[in-house]
């Protein structure tokens, strides 16, 4: 992972018993040194759509302000670049509120994660299948990526099955897109940080593993206050 960068995980859980199907945001972020911090966005009626979520202009600037805010704490400026990983799109209201939460020097990327159910297989001579880390470009904003694979260093697959790649898009950035070789090489590195297990197949990056998991807890009542937490008490 890369110094200077920050990677922040969004998920979207709807609260139980809400009678106005409400729905909280919640946020993580990662860093170069492997540390995260949780934090808990605003509820409210985020559900756009049968898949889609979005925050309004206030928690959106909101949210990153805070997120910016504890990276700064952390090391004495901003960012260079943020990344936000996420399975939802962004509108063009809570785009901008991003943007213009961030400092002047911090780029914003924001990155959609999916996996794929069996609609895109690779296979290769031999007994074993793609090799982890395999990426096939579909063009500037669209990648496959292989996250489950054969493990030359192990010398098998660890899977039941042919792998299913990622699906990566990057849908939008503050200035400058950042090259989707270096996109990818960001999200296979955040595989390789769940420190809570042994597996060296991890499929998901912990942006968005951790993010579901994560928002599975703060949904609960007995987690509904507080401020940014080290993401260890997550654990």
């Amino acid at each position: 992972m890369r110094e200077g960068v920050c990677y922040i995980g969004m998920v979207y859980k709807n609260l139980p018993n809400n009678r106005d199907n409400h729905v909280c945001c919640a946020a993580q972020m990662f860093l170069s040194e492997g540390d995260g911090v949780v934090f808990r966005g605003a509820n409210g009626p985020w559900k756009t759509g049968k898949y889609e979520y979005h925050l309004n202009a206030d928690a959106a600037k909101e949210l990153l302000e805070t997120v910016i805010e504890a990276y700064r704490d952390l090391h004495s400026e901003p960012p260079k670049e943020l990344f936000i990983h996420g399975q939802a799109s962004f509108n063009d209201e809570e785009w901008q509120a991003f943007c213009q939460a961030a400092p002047k020097g911090t780029n914003v990327v924001g990155v959609r994660i999916r996996p794929t159910g069996g609609d895109a297989k690779l296979f290769r001579a031999g007994d074993y299948p793609v090799i982890r880390g395999t990426a096939l470009s579909l063009d500037e904003k669209n990648a496959y990526l292989w996250t489950s694979g054969y493990v030359p260093q192990l010398d098998t697959y660890i899977g039941p099955e042919t792998p299913n790649p990622l699906m990566v898009t990057i849908l939008r950035s503050k200035r400058h897109k950042p090259e989707m070789r270096t996109v990818l090489a960001d999200i296979m590195g955040l595989t390789k940080i769940n420190y809570n297990s042994c597996n060296f197949n991890d499929g998901l990056p912990v942006t968005v593993r951790f993010a579901k998991m994560v928002g599975d807890i703060l949904v609960m009542g007995s987690a509904r206050e507080g401020g940014p937490q080290p993401f260890k008490y997550y654990i």
